[in-house]
């Protein structure tokens, strides 16, 4: 794995910005953890409000859920 990968989604992102929700490493930690599989809203819940709200408005753009 990449050393500058996040280490819960293995992808290189900022740390303000949302974990890759598509990521399977993402999906499948965030399942083994939770009982569930992840939402946008997981993958967003450790980022500010203004992101929150700009990622919501993206996938709502494209159609796509975000809890």
């Amino acid at each position: 794995m990449n050393p500058l990968a996040c280490k819960e989604c293995a992808t290189v992102h900022a740390p303000e910005a949302p974990h890759n929700m598509e990521s399977l490493n993402y999906k499948y930690n965030f399942a083994k953890a939770n009982g569930r599989w992840p939402t946008w809203a997981d993958a967003c819940s450790h980022c500010s409000e203004e992101i929150k709200q700009l990622v919501k408005g993206l996938l709502s753009d494209k159609g796509i859920d975000y809890a």
